[in-house]
C-alpha cells in the first residue's frame, strides 16, 4: 500500500502564503475583534468587527486563498484530503482562521450536503451566497430530550401537509444560529414511523432561519461563555411550514446524507485541534524561556523539559494519525476510513487538550484567564470531545472494526 502525505509543490508555495496571512495580518488583529464582542448587544457585530472580519475575508478572497476545503473539485483548488490537512492546521492556529478563508464549520459541511444532494434551486438560493462567505447557516441535528449520539433517536416531528412539511420540536447545540448572518439551516428531522428500519426512519430539509414559528430559546454555554456572536443555540419550533421540495433525496436518506456530511467535517475539526496544540505549545515554549522563578527559567525548573518533549512526540503522532485517516479519506471507501477517523476524533482533541493544559500551567494564573487564548482554547477543544459524536461512540467503532477481524459474530 503505498501512502503518501506529501504535499504537491504547487501547493506548498499556496500554504506557505497562508501561514504567512495568518501570522501577518489575521493574528495582530484578534485580540482587537474579540474585545469587540462585549461592546453594545453581543449577538451583533459592531462596526469595527465587521471591518476587521470582512476586510481580512475581502484581502483572502482577492488573494486566491479562498475554499480550500473542497476537496477533489475543480470548483477549489482540487487539493486532496491529506493537503487541506495541513491548511486546516495553520487555519486552526487563530481563531478567526477558518473563517477568513472561507473553511468555517458549520458551513463547509451545509455546502457540502448542497453541492452532492441539493436543488439547483438549493443551490443558487443557498450554495452561491456560500460559497462567497456572503451569509452563514447551520446545522441543526442534537435533542435535548434524547441521547442524540444515537441519531436514530433523532425525533423532531416533520409531517407532510399538502406541498408543505409541518415541524415541531426542539434542537439545541445549533452552531452557528446565534450569527446574525445566518440565514438557512439543513434540519435532521423524524419522517417514518417506528415499522420501517432504524436507519430509514430520519430525513433532513432545508429551512430558510426566518421561517414563522422558529424561536432561539438561548444560548447555550460553554463552561459559562455563550460564544456570542456565532452562539450554539436552542431552538423551538411550532408548527414551522417549509415547501416539501425543501426535503433532501426524499424521505428516509437522513443517515445516508450525514454520512457524507460528518465524515469530512470530523477530520476537519481534528486537523483544526492539531494547530492549536501547535500553538499552545509555542506559547509554552516561549513563556518558559522568559519567565524567572528560583533564579532559574522555567524552562530549567521541574520536569518542564519533559513536559514540552512529551507534548511534542503527541502532536507529532496525532498528525500522523490524522493524515493516515486523510488518506484514506482520499481512497473514497467511506466504509473502510470511517474506523480511522474514529481514531483521529478520539485521539487529536485529547492531545490538544492536554498540550493546552500544559501551557495554562507554565502560564500559572495568566493562563486561566483572558490575557492568553489557552483559556478559552481549552474550552473549545473540550467541546470537540462531544461534537459529532463523543470519544465513547468513536471509541466503540473503533473496537468493533478490531473486532470484527477475529470473528463472523456480529459485535
Amino acid at each position: 500500500m503505498n501512502m503518501s502525505f506529501v504535499l504537491r509543490e504547487e501547493n506548498r508555495a499556496l500554504l506557505e502564503r497562508v501561514r504567512d496571512m495568518i501570522r501577518n495580518e489575521i493574528m495582530p488583529l484578534e485580540e482587537e475583534y474579540h474585545a469587540e464582542i462585549n461592546n453594545g448587544d453581543r449577538w451583533q457585530y459592531t462596526e469595527r468587527q465587521a471591518e476587521i472580519l470582512e476586510g481580512l475575508k475581502a484581502k483572502a478572497k482577492a488573494a486566491g486563498l479562498w475554499n480550500f476545503w473542497l476537496t477533489d473539485s475543480d470548483k477549489g483548488f482540487g487539493l486532496t484530503t491529506v493537503e487541506y490537512a495541513y491548511f486546516a492546521e495553520e487555519m486552526g492556529k487563530t481563531p478567526l482562521g477558518a473563517e477568513v478563508f472561507n473553511c468555517s464549520a458549520p458551513d463547509t459541511g451545509n455546502m457540502e450536503v448542497f453541492e452532492r444532494y441539493g436543488t439547483e434551486k438549493m443551490k443558487e438560493q443557498w450554495l452561491k451566497p456560500l460559497l462567497e462567505g456572503e451569509i452563514r447557516s447551520a446545522y441543526l441535528m442534537t435533542e435535548p430530550d434524547v441521547a442524540s449520539s444515537d441519531a436514530t433517536n433523532i425525533s423532531m416531528s416533520c409531517v407532510q401537509d399538502g406541498d408543505d412539511y409541518v415541524l415541531n420540536g426542539e434542537k439545541w447545540w445549533s452552531s452557528g444560529a446565534g450569527d446574525p448572518r445566518c440565514k438557512v439551516y439543513i434540519v435532521m428531522v423524524k419522517t417514518g414511523g417506528d415499522d420501517l428500519p432504524k436507519h430509514k426512519r430520519q430525513s433532513m430539509i432545508v429551512v430558510p432561519a426566518d421561517t414563522p414559528g422558529i424561536e432561539i430559546l438561548r444560548p447555550m454555554e460553554v463552561y459559562g461563555h455563550d460564544d456570542a456572536p456565532h452562539g450554539h443555540m436552542h431552538i423551538r419550533f411550532t408548527d414551522v411550514r417549509v415547501p416539501a421540495e425543501n426535503i433532501l433525496l426524499g424521505e428516509g436518506r437522513g443517515f445516508e446524507i450525514a454520512q457524507g456530511r460528518l465524515g469530512p467535517g470530523r477530520i476537519h475539526h481534528c486537523m483544526r485541534a492539531i494547530g492549536q496544540a501547535e500553538m499552545a505549545l509555542e506559547q509554552m515554549c516561549k513563556r518558559a524561556l522568559q519567565r524567572e522563578a528560583f533564579g532559574k527559567k522555567l524552562a530549567q525548573l521541574g520536569a518542564n523539559f519533559d513536559i514540552i518533549a512529551e507534548c511534542r512526540m503527541e502532536i507529532e503522532m496525532a498528525r500522523l494519525l490524522c493524515l493516515k485517516a486523510a488518506w484514506y479519506m482520499d481512497q473514497g471507501d467511506a466504509r473502510a476510513a470511517a474506523p480511522w477517523i474514529s481514531q483521529i476524533k478520539v485521539v487529536a482533541p485529547r492531545v490538544a487538550l492536554k498540550v493546552i493544559d500544559e501551557a495554562v500551567q507554565m502560564f500559572g494564573g495568566q493562563g486561566v484567564s483572558q490575557d492568553t487564548p489557552l483559556a478559552t482554547a481549552w474550552t473549545h477543544v473540550r467541546t470537540l470531545r462531544l461534537a459529532d459524536g463523543p470519544d465513547a461512540v468513536h471509541r466503540r467503532q473503533v473496537a468493533r472494526a478490531e473486532l470484527k477481524k477475529h470473528t463472523q459474530e456480529k459485535i
